[in-house]
């Protein structure tokens, strides 16, 4: 049975960071692109990072570039997301995805 976790979501002031983490219990993790969305209540979820399965390519959502990076541990089945200068447009519920499998999700506000 494949599990996924979101840990590291908190409440930060404007300009603070985080990291969150996404802990995968799957066979053959490292086969996968891992990808993070987040979502909005009364929004669309929204794409925002996604990394291959060697690591060697990223891809990120334009409000994003710059400020966030995805990364990967395949050996312990980890992914991973540090964000940093945060903005209060960056609050949302951030998912991770594995396949075609989803977490519950982490919670992320800033604000003053």
């Amino acid at each position: 049975q494949v599990r996924i976790k979101e840990s590291g979501g908190d409440s930060v002031q404007p300009g603070g960071s985080l990291r969150l983490s996404c802990a995968v219990s799957g066979f053959d993790f490292e086969d996968y692109v891992m990808r993070w969305y987040r979502q909005v209540p009364g929004k669309d979820r929204e794409f925002v990072a996604s990394i291959t399965s060697s690591g060697r390519t990223t891809n990120y959502v334009d409000s994003v570039k710059g400020r966030f990076s995805i990364s990967r541990d395949n050996r312990r089945g980890m992914a991973y997301l540090d964000m940093n200068n945060l903005k209060p447009e960056d609050t949302a519920v951030y998912i991770c995805r594995w396949d075609n499998y989803y977490g519950q999700g982490t919670q992320v506000t800033v604000s003053s």
